[in-house]
């Protein structure tokens, strides 16, 4: 059920009365009279632009319907103890919803709550997260959520044409489900066009420009996937890209401004976001999570396509205007040109 989309498709968070007990974790209150109000935990497993997104969407969208809710946003900082206090934490304040924002977080919450509606985004692959068991839910469980599955061998295929290049380079975290799953998508995307293929885990986000110094002689390319370990570093790979003159496509648009990056395609997460406010609304409603299972964004509205056109002359690479014309940001000049 994972859905690709080929590169013709696409071209795509109240004052606290006392101190929260975590890093971002302020509660928005709400109504005391009137409807009930529906407690929502939110824990995120570190803020980055794309993760800040789903955040933002998902509040937008809340606040288009009928609903009264309230929040308490809650952020890990990048430690998977620290996701678990979270979970628990809400458990104790006895949340209506527990909401997880990357793998980690939403593994966290699933391992506590057993009955209360746990709603993921930003995970790759549920299944292998260990979510669910299938991508169309199960009548029994009690999580559900939004995936970012991302097209990996379209945005490699699209790298490689670009580039000419005859090696990609990727690094990942070894200890997130999610990470896992996007390297061994790269790795079979790169056999089956061809190319050759070098990693580096990396343990936390800390490790993430060492890891780029010690493959970027070897590969004549880089490509970063939605790892939040990784993103949430990428200035340092794409400073180590821009020292060897070698090109750097990330698969989240969200992180690239003002980088050097060549090319960024990948979803906009405040879309993201969005579809994770519908999953929430349609839970209070009384729909069962494993009725709703794992969303799948599909749209090409939902996705971004950027192109740094400076980045390409300096790498001297020409980038086709069939490509230009289909990107939703450019940059040119040193200015940053939205298309579309």
């Amino acid at each position: 059920m994972k859905k690709i989309l080929s590169v013709s498709t696409v071209l795509l968070l109240s004052v606290a009365i006392s101190l929260p007990l975590f890093a971002g974790g302020a509660s928005e209150s709400a109504p005391a009279s009137g409807p009930k109000v529906m407690k929502i935990g939110v824990s995120k497993l570190l803020a980055h632009p794309a993760l800040d997104a789903v955040e933002v969407g998902m509040q937008d969208y809340l606040a288009t319907t009928d609903l009264s809710v309230s929040y308490d946003f809650q952020n890990a900082n990048g430690d998977v103890s620290t996701a678990v206090s979270i979970a628990q934490k809400f458990k104790n304040d006895d949340v209506d919803v527990a909401v997880g924002i990357a793998t980690p977080s939403a593994q966290a919450l699933a391992q506590v709550f057993s009955d209360t509606p746990v709603v993921f985004s930003a995970v790759t692959d549920p299944i292998s997260a260990g979510l669910a068991d299938s991508y169309a839910g199960d009548p029994d469980s009690n999580i559900c959520g939004v995936s970012d599955n991302n097209p990996v061998e379209e945005q490699i295929k699209l790298l490689v044409e670009l580039s000419g290049a005859k090696t990609i380079g990727n690094i990942y975290a070894s200890g997130e489900a999610n990470g896992v799953v996007l390297m061994e998508m790269a790795k079979a995307a790169c056999e089956k066009l061809g190319v050759g293929f070098v990693s580096s885990a990396i343990a936390n986000s800390s490790e993430v420009k060492m890891a780029a110094q010690s493959i970027i002689d070897r590969v004549d390319a880089i490509y970063i996937a939605t790892d939040n370990a990784v993103i949430s570093a990428l200035p340092a790979v794409d400073e180590v890209c821009s020292k060897a003159g070698k090109p750097l496509m990330s698969a989240d648009p969200s992180g690239v401004s003002g980088l050097d990056c060549l090319v960024a395609w990948g979803f906009n997460y405040y879309s993201l976001g969005v579809a994770t406010g519908k999953v929430v609304e349609q839970v209070i409603n009384g729909t069962s999570p494993g009725k709703i299972g794992t969303v799948f964004l599909t749209d090409p509205a939902d996705f971004e396509l950027w192109f740094n056109l400076d980045t390409a002359k300096k790498l001297g690479i020409t980038i086709p205007q069939s490509l230009i014309d289909s990107a939703a940001v450019i940059i040119q000049d040193g200015k940053q040109i939205k298309k579309n």
